[in-house]
């Protein structure tokens, strides 16, 4: 996989090349800061793109900004944020936004050699890879809305279903109902939940945060739950 790396720290930041090199993957650049990222990447045309949360010249959201435009300028690339703490709010940001695979990792998980490279094979062929602890804190948030008690039993099924990785068709078919009816449960799910159109599954993500932030029960899957 081409892969660029952007990350401030110079120790970091040899380490992700090695690391990677050593796994066959292309290091097509490794920069120290943003400024010359979307040059960069128009010209390298990575198929990964490895950045910091946080990165000169201020060290506070330069790298989320740049993941944030990353992904509205190039929908298809995916893109893994690095962050040394839990930053919830751009966690949200970035998987609420618009755009191909994603990642979000504490660099403590770059530790375990063995599962970040699991985690950059994961995202370079299309998944969501979000940190257990970064998870942790979005339910809590979300733990904390009203917006569950505005599903009904049957939505409420549908979504613990999401929950559990189900496809629309194994949904359809533990429910014993067609796709077309499963699709439209989840349509008004999503609108209820106030999660926005994404074509990239992101809003699956989000929903199975807010049931699993509710206690993750599940109403009985009979056939008399409408």
């Amino acid at each position: 996989m081409r892969i660029l790396i952007c990350e401030d720290s110079a120790l970091l930041r040899e380490g992700l090349v090695r690391v990677l090199e050593d796994a066959g993957h292309e290091i097509v650049a490794a920069l120290p800061d943003a400024g010359d990222l979307a040059a960069v990447v128009a010209d390298t045309a990575p198929e990964l793109c490895i950045l910091d949360v946080r990165l000169p010249p201020t060290f506070t959201d330069e790298g989320i900004r740049a993941a944030l435009a990353l992904r509205a300028a190039n929908p298809d690339l995916p893109v893994l944020v690095l962050s040394q703490y839990v930053e919830e709010r751009y966690a949200s940001d970035l998987i609420t936004s618009h755009g191909a695979a994603l990642g979000y990792l504490l660099k403590d998980r770059v530790a375990d050699v063995r599962d970040f490279l699991e985690s950059i094979e994961r995202i370079g062929a299309g998944a969501t890879v979000l940190d257990p602890e970064v998870v942790a804190q979005l339910l809590t948030r979300r733990a904390r809305d009203d917006r569950m008690a505005r599903l009904t039993d049957r939505e409420r099924t549908v979504l613990a279903l999401i929950a559990e990785g189900k496809s629309n068709q194994a949904i359809a078919q533990t429910l014993f109902v067609s796709e077309a009816s499963v699709e439209k449960h989840i349509t008004s799910l999503f609108q209820k939940l106030d999660l926005e159109p994404d074509e990239h599954g992101n809003r699956r993500v989000l929903a199975a945060l807010v049931h699993l932030g509710h206690g993750g029960d599940t109403p009985p899957r009979n056939g008399a739950v409408r």
